[in-house]
């Protein structure tokens, strides 16, 4: 066993007997590497990575490839979602220097930790044009010993570059002089919409080609966008690329849940790890897709994502662990994939329709196996097929039951059961969304249930800062500018459905901790990592979206919303100052900046500012909650609350009163909500 066997991430500690002698990410690492004057190896990955189960497979359990890392390198593994701080910097190294990246990664560093040369996998003899394991770890330490200066010469540059692409945001203060309606535009709106249709697939839905990503963040731009400008035909690639979603393998038809991406152009092999964030942000944009439309597919996803979410990913405090691995076995999607053998057997005389319609066949539709999806939707196939849809439907869940309990008795992919607070914020922040729009107490009860395991658990005894990860017991690593920008957002949608204007405050405590420690020397955006951590070579700005969304995007959102809860006009500034430094990339590249595409349409459309004061605030929130208003800020009280401008003087004894404003200016108050939603 190697020293990772005293970590708690499920990913380090898969590799404790790897004959590797890995050390995790640290001080003892690191001054080894100077002392003995060795390059580093990082190797950067996650636990439901599957060619990273590969690299280890078939190089670093090989004796021999070990005993060259050994005497040449001081190596470290690093799980990517315990540390995306380091991740983030050297995937933009290895990304800066070879024009891809991905995991596993590989990354050479100096002693002083700056990084030379790096890849993703790298098989362990010479094929797909790559060089072998081998080959790259002889070469680099001959490399090391014999051209020293280049080498540092080298990593001194690319060190140089990572510190100047973070050397934005210093431009914006002019930008204020222009009127508001002029710095943000319908036209810009407008093109932001034309830009992103390039992209889309108009035939099976989504953005770009495979791989395929689910885009929820352009999904949700496009929803908001035909809301704001009623655009028909930005509503139906919204919705055609959920249906297909919804339709294809990338949706776990009998177990519900997405997995994260798909291999190909029609949504059918997934790579099949599950991830949470990727479900929280799916949920957010389907919430919303339902209450634009009412369709109940949507409502029927929601509530099955979230089932298993409950039933597989959720700890018996209440939070969320991170993932399910892709390989069961050793092998990519055995779990979830069937033969026509086998579903014959388990469904007999139904499983003749139950095939046909989830396009199961003798030779399989991926590897030889069955990927279940949909080709044509429920009534449209009962009507092609003469059957009444209702028995149609009653048969389909028979089936699915029937299959699911005995997948249930197949070997499981492991679980990664670390609790990441950024991404508990997320699924936080979708549970308010589906419970807004679909009622269930449930999904209330779980957003509050981890919200309070995450204050409990993962909050510094300092009772300002919070953790990063937490695992069997104990909390690490400071949290970073994306844990609190997703926190801040989800204790924000937990006082809309919850009415408890608590979560405000506390979204507010945190918006002043991070203005504090995160903040750039321009006080404009945010460094990832908070002020002081020594243990990185450059602190990043982001500003563009990933997997998950921009940090700096959202606490854009964030202080927008509180600037108008708190009348914080210095928030307010600092908002329209970010969202405006980043409006011409936006507008140039919207399917890489949705969040912000989605303030500059705010920005443009307006605020409804929401008050509901009286004995009955907290049925009235809800009653409004459940309406698609995406653009608005909902508060609620009993009575009227200082220092909080839209729940002052608005008490009316034995009454209950909604109000709708915009800057503060209110029309006249109703106790429902219907007199004035086509206002709104």
């Amino acid at each position: 066993m190697n020293r990772l066997a005293n970590e708690t991430s499920p990913y380090l500690m898969q590799h404790a007997h790897n004959p590797v002698d890995w050390y995790p990410w640290g001080e003892e690492a690191l001054q080894r590497a100077l002392q003995e004057d060795k390059p580093i190896l990082v190797s950067i990955g996650y636990a439901a990575c599957h060619w990273c189960h590969v690299m280890e497979r078939e190089s670093f359990e090989d004796i021999e490839t070990a005993r060259i890392m050994n005497e040449h390198f001081i190596n470290i593994k690093i799980d990517r979602e315990e540390r995306p701080d380091l991740d983030h910097i050297y995937m933009d190294a290895v990304q800066a220097m070879t024009g891809s990246g991905g995991w596993p990664l590989n990354v050479f560093l100096t002693p002083g930790k700056h990084p030379f040369y790096g890849g993703t996998y790298f098989p362990p003899v010479k094929a797909y044009n790559r060089p072998s394991w081998k080959d790259v770890l002889l070469a680099l330490s001959q490399a090391f010993k014999e051209r020293r200066e280049d080498i540092e010469t080298q990593a001194d540059n690319m060190t140089a570059h990572l510190m100047q692409a973070s050397r934005f945001g210093s431009n914006a203060a002019p930008a204020l002089l222009v009127p508001h309606d002029e710095l943000f535009t319908r036209m810009q709106c407008d093109i932001m919409y034309q830009n992103i249709m390039q992209q889309a697939d108009t035939e099976w839905g989504g953005f770009g080609n495979a791989p395929k990503f689910p885009g929820t963040f352009i999904i949700q731009s496009l929803l908001r966008y035909h809301h704001s400008f009623k655009v028909p035909e930005a509503l139906d690639q919204a919705l055609l690329s959920l249906d297909k979603m919804l339709q294809g393998g990338i949706y776990d038809q009998l177990g519900g849940g997405f997995s994260r991406y798909s291999t190909d152009s029609q949504w059918l092999a997934p790579h099949f790890e599950k991830m949470l964030y990727d479900n929280a942000l799916l949920v957010d944009v389907l919430s919303e897709a339902y209450q634009l439309t009412g369709n109940r597919i949507y409502a029927q996803t929601i509530a099955e994502t979230l089932s298993f979410v409950q039933r597989e990913l959720t700890d018996a405090g209440g939070a969320f662990y991170a993932a399910l691995d892709a390989d069961s076995e050793g092998v990519e999607g055995k779990f979830y994939t069937w033969s026509k053998e086998e579903i014959d057997r388990v469904l007999g005389a139904d499983a003749a329709i139950f095939c046909e319609f989830y396009d199961v066949t003798e030779e399989g539709n991926w590897e030889e196996q069955n990927i279940l999806r949909i080709l044509q939707p429920a009534a449209a196939f009962a009507a092609a097929k003469g059957l009444d849809e209702g028995e149609l439907n009653r048969k389909l869940a028979d089936g699915r039951e029937k299959l699911m309990a005995v997948r249930d008795g197949r070997i499981r992919p492991a679980l990664d059961d670390k609790i990441l607070l950024g991404w508990n914020a997320l699924m936080i922040h979708a549970c308010c969304k589906a419970y807004a729009a679909l009622g269930s107490e449930l999904y209330s009860e779980m957003a509050v249930n981890a919200a309070n395991f995450c204050i409990d658990n993962m909050q510094h005894v300092d009772k300002q800062s919070f953790y990063h990860t937490f695992k069997s017991g104990k909390a690490k690593y400071p949290a970073f500018l994306d844990d609190y920008a997703y926190l801040i957002k989800a204790f924000i949608a937990l006082q809309e459905v919850t009415g408890e204007f608590s979560w405000l405050e506390k979204a507010a405590k945190l918006t002043e901790y991070v203005l504090s420690n995160f903040s750039d020397e321009t006080n404009l955006f945010f460094y990832y990592t908070e002020e002081g951590q020594q243990d990185v070579i450059v602190r990043k700005k982001e500003v563009y979206d990933g997997a998950t969304p921009s940090g700096n995007a959202v606490m854009a959102a964030n202080i927008r919303y509180l600037s108008i809860v708190y009348d914080r006009k210095e928030w307010e500034e600092r908002a329209m100052r970010m969202i405006f430094e980043q409006s011409q990339s936006v507008v140039r590249y919207p399917t890489s900046f949705g969040i912000w595409g989605g303030l500059m349409l705010q920005e443009v459309r307006g605020v409804k500012e929401i008050a509901v004061v009286g004995v009955d605030y907290r049925a009235k929130m809800i009653e409004t909650g459940r309406r698609y208003i995406p653009f608005k800020v909902l508060l609620g009280a009993e009575k009227d609350k200082k220092g909080v401008p839209l729940l002052e003087q608005r008490e009316q004894m034995g009454k209950t009163w909604i109000y709708v404003c915009e800057n503060y200016h209110c029309i006249k108050p109703v106790s429902d909500i219907e007199e004035i939603f086509n206002l709104i």
